[in-house]
């Protein structure tokens, strides 16, 4: 693999494969997003992302259009191109055939079957290879898949709507509506992109939700998983979130009880402490493919996933009204006493939405990277 050395088109490219690959982001998991440019300096030729899993790779779609013109061109691709036969056959082996003499990608690919196994077989080629051009901005693309691959679990965000005071729901439990209308619409956007919709019994008791993704358009999307954490399936007749096309899963203790007279999916996980163990949950998850998993739910979930180092992402909807000291706050169970023991929210990013102003965190615990 040659020394990078990239040059404002090579730049300008792989933009545009980053661009390209973020249009697969409701439909593509549980593989990652991935876009492909290929070019004869800055005259592109073909270009393509990966829509879903089976579907044709970014690769393929980038160079059946291109045809004859790949031949000694660069193909930009977000991520290392596969060397292995999985529900498709290996990118690298189109690439080849179709003649390019270089290809640009932003990052390997840690996926086991791949990791390095793409650049490897190009190099050997004598395909001019460079890897690490926007490599950030492809990570940051593709955290769920890289969490899942690389740390065994999904990455996690939780989605919160609260007062100017800090209260996520009245003091009678009424959370609707704390957050305007272009928030709630919002947050489709958040639960298309997951793999995972994750929920509590609680929740489900009080609000009976159905947590589904409902556009107001035709954009295209896989539904998520929702998962409900039920330690003794008592909430299986609660019926809204077992309605529509989603699918369900519920994790509970390993001595619960299904109910007899209803077919669930379901899957027991460890408990800790009298509850279900959140790094269990997560593991879980992993293990189901999940890549991003989005959780809707009382203070008493988020605040055990805070402090268990879970939540890698806050989504913070902040509206302009006031509920008083007796409402319900945003995390409970936390712990903290002293300024010692506060945990640090790094701002990522501040946006107007509508009427709210929505925030989105990155917490940082003491003692934790």
């Amino acid at each position: 693999m040659t020394t990078p050395a990239f040059t404002a088109i090579d730049h300008a490219m792989m933009a545009r494969a980053l661009r390209l690959a973020e249009r697969g982001a409701y439909t593509t998991r549980p593989n990652p997003m991935v876009g492909c440019v290929v070019a004869h300096g800055d005259d592109v030729v073909g270009e393509g992302f990966h829509v879903r899993r089976g579907g044709p790779h970014a690769e393929v779609v980038a160079l059946a259009a291109a045809g004859d013109r790949a031949r000694g061109a660069t193909a930009y691709v977000t991520l290392e191109p596969c060397a292995h036969t999985g529900s498709t056959p290996p990118c690298v082996d189109a690439l080849l055939a179709a003649g390019v003499s270089r290809v640009v990608a932003a990052m390997r690919d840690p996926f086991p079957q791949v990791d390095g196994r793409g650049f490897g077989r190009l190099a050997a080629a004598g395909v001019d290879v460079a890897s690490g051009l926007l490599e950030a901005q492809a990570r940051q693309l593709n955290r769920g898949f890289l969490s899942r691959v690389e740390r065994g679990r999904p990455w996690v965000r939780v989605k919160l709507a609260m007062s100017l005071d800090g209260r996520t729901a009245a003091a009678d439990g009424d959370s609707k509506w704390i957050s305007g209308e272009a928030s709630r619409a919002d947050v489709h956007r958040w639960r298309a992109r997951a793999g995972a919709i994750l929920t509590a019994s609680g929740t489900v008791l009080a609000d009976d939700p159905a947590l589904t993704v409902r556009f107001d358009d035709d954009t295209p999307f896989v539904p998520p998983l929702r998962v409900v954490l039920d330690a003794g399936l008592a909430t299986t007749h609660r019926g809204r979130v077992r309605e529509g096309d989603a699918p369900t899963l519920y994790l509970h203790a390993p001595d619960a009880r299904p109910p007899r007279d209803l077919d669930i999916a379901r899957r027991a996980v460890a408990v800790q402490d009298g509850r279900l163990d959140l790094h269990a949950v997560m593991a879980t998850l992993g293990e189901l493919q999940i890549n991003e998993v989005h959780v809707e739910a009382g203070a008493s979930l988020c605040g055990g996933l805070l402090k268990a180092g879970l939540v890698d992402e806050i989504v913070l909807y902040v509206a302009p009204v006031l509920l008083g000291e007796e409402a319900r706050p945003l995390f409970d169970g936390l712990d903290l006493h002293t300024m010692g023991e506060r945990i640090g929210l790094e701002t990522l990013e501040t946006r107007q939405v509508g009427t709210d102003l929505r925030l989105i965190l990155r917490p940082h615990l003491p003692g934790k990277a």
